[in-house]
Formats: structure tokens, C-alpha cells, sequence
């Protein structure tokens, strides 16, 4: 994905320039078979005049795909332009991009636009996470709450008593991925299990001075901390101390989730996570440092089809 877009461009409105700008995403190496991982000659394309456009055939099981096969692309009847648009939309959108604003850009009705989110939403699960972090590497950690003030609701919407707040923990690798989950309380014993399955204990944990992190820090080959409530955000110890990684990232979070009904909330984190990631591969494009792989199979970053 880049950072800048054009919406003139032929692939947010022409299916044979989709298809093509798809083919070159999901195919770097030329087109292979989604069922027997077959390439080269022994895949040919059909292009007779009863054969709809896209259609390729394995010569090993005989099987004919195209490039949605195996997507969440898959036996839609959404045109591929729109496809890429709304993936193009979604992973460029900081604070999230809703179906109704969604349908009105692209001229569908609401529930097209609700479909092609939900399915866009699944593709940003990263299926093989691994662990964030590594030797000599930074994991930042906070928590934070998400709900609005019973005084804000209208009058029908109020809880009597008032509605607990949900709690989210994130973890953000500097200049790298990030996970966010929903927990019961925010205490030692709820934090560690994810903390140590999702963080290598290898890298740097960054926290705040809340008293859930000092224990589950022991655990890891260091742990720095920044007193908040005393106005302290930077210091300079061995890794430069802050948590303005993950600060930034709670602000999106809380920005776009307190809208959202509890219910919806835990599969539009796995995205919030994505966009950021997405987001951040288009910064290092821009000042030269090289962007994230595109094309199956290699990663989060690589899933939704973004230009």
C-alpha cells in the first residue's frame, strides 16, 4: 500500500485492470495453483469466447481458478474494482472506515458495503502470528479503557448504575507489528499469560509505572518504565524509554471502538492492528526504506489488496 492514491486509476474502476493488479499482488512469480501450489507451464490460460476472463487451468489435478480462488474474494458477486476500493479505503482510513460511509462512495447498498467489510476484516487476521519482538528489540505495553459516560447517552441508552468499561491491552513492537485483546481486569495474573505468549522474552518491555508490569517484567531481558503521573513521557536509559507508540495506537483505538458495540468490538482490533501496520510500511516507502512484501501467504501486510 502506498500513501497517496489515485482514484482515477483504472484498477479502482475497470475489472480487467483489477484483475490484473490483483494477479500481480497475489502472483509475483507468475500465476500458481491454489489447491496443488503448481507453477510455471504447467498452468496455461483459457480464453475462449464461452470462458469468462481471469480463468487459468492446472495441468496436474485440472482444475480451473482464477486469482480470487482461495480469497475472501471468493464466489462474490461484488465486481473486483470495488474490491480493491474498499481495501484501498479501509487500510488507508487511521480511525476506521464505517459501511455506511463505505456504500455511499462506491454507489452499493448498505449490505454490499457491510459484506466486503466483514470479509476485509477476516483477511486482516494474521492466521500465523508469531511472537513481537526479539533481542535487542522494544515491545511497548499499556492498557486502556473503552465506553463513554452514561451522562453522554440518550436517556433510553442509559444502564442504571452505569456500564463497566471495557478493558484492551496492546502490545506494539517499535517499527513493527502490534496486537490488541479484550480482558476481564487489568492485573498480573490476566496480563501475563498474553504478555509472554505474544511478546518474545528476549526483547525490551516498555511500560508505564502501573503495578501489574514489574513482576511480568522480571521475565524479560529488561524492563524499562515512564512515570506518567509525575509528567515524565521520554528518558534516555539503555533503549530510549517512551511509549509513544503505543499512546498513539491507544488513541485510534479509543477514537474509533468507543462507537462500536461491545459485541463488534474484538474483530475490528486484528484490523486496527493491520491498518497501522499497513500505515507504517507506506511511511518507510516514502522516505526510501523499502515497504512490506505483497503476495500470498507472506504475512499480515500482505492479505487485503491494496495498492
Amino acid at each position: 500500500m502506498t500513501g497517496k492514491f489515485d482514484i482515477t486509476n483504472p484498477i479502482f474502476h475497470d475489472d480487467d485492470a483489477a484483475r490484473a493488479h490483483l494477479e500481480k499482488l497475489f502472483w509475483p512469480n507468475g500465476p500458481n495453483c491454489p489447491r496443488c501450489g503448481v507453477i510455471g507451464d504447467r498452468i496455461t490460460k483459457l480464453e475462449g469466447k464461452s470462458t469468462r476472463p481471469g480463468v487459468y487451468n492446472c495441468k496436474d489435478c485440472r482444475k480451473p481458478f482464477s486469482v480470487t480462488v482461495g480469497t475472501v474474494m471468493e464466489r462474490s458477486h461484488v465486481l473486483l474494482p470495488k474490491w480493491v476500493l474498499a481495501a484501498q479505503l479501509m487500510a488507508s482510513s487511521k480511525k476506521g472506515f464505517s459501511a455506511h460511509e463505505l456504500h455511499r462512495l462506491l454507489g452499493t447498498n448498505y449490505e454490499t458495503a457491510w459484506f466486503l467489510f466483514h470479509r476485509l476484516r477476516e483477511a486482516a487476521v494474521d492466521p500465523t502470528p508469531g511472537a513481537l519482538g526479539e533481542k535487542n528489540k522494544v515491545v511497548e505495553a499499556d492498557e486502556t479503557y473503552i465506553g463513554g459516560k452514561e451522562k453522554n447517552k440518550y436517556k433510553s441508552k442509559r444502564t442504571p448504575g452505569g456500564a463497566p468499561k471495557l478493558a484492551v491491552v496492546a502490545l506494539v513492537e517499535r517499527d513493527g507489528k502490534s496486537r490488541s485483546f479484550h480482558v476481564a481486569n487489568v492485573n498480573a495474573k490476566t496480563l501475563r499469560p498474553i504478555m509472554v505468549k505474544h511478546a518474545s522474552r528476549k526483547s525490551y518491555l516498555m511500560t508505564d509505572e502501573s503495578t501489574v508490569y514489574p513482576k511480568i517484567g522480571d521475565e524479560f531481558a529488561g524492563h524499562g518504565t515512564v512515570s506518567h503521573s509525575a509528567e515524565e513521557y521520554v528518558t534516555t536509559r539503555r533503549f530510549q524509554a517512551h511509549e509513544h507508540g503505543r499512546v498513539s495506537f491507544r488513541t485510534v483505538e479509543v477514537g474509533h471502538l468507543r462507537h462500536v458495540p461491545p459485541h463488534q468490538r474484538s474483530p475490528l482490533a486484528p484490523l486496527l492492528c493491520w491498518v497501522r501496520l499497513s500505515r507504517q510500511h507506506a511511511r518507510h516507502e516514502r522516505l526510501g526504506e523499502g515497504g512490506g512484501a505483497a503476495g500470498r501467504g507472506q504475512g499480515q501486510e500482505a492479505r487485503l489488496p491494496t495498492t
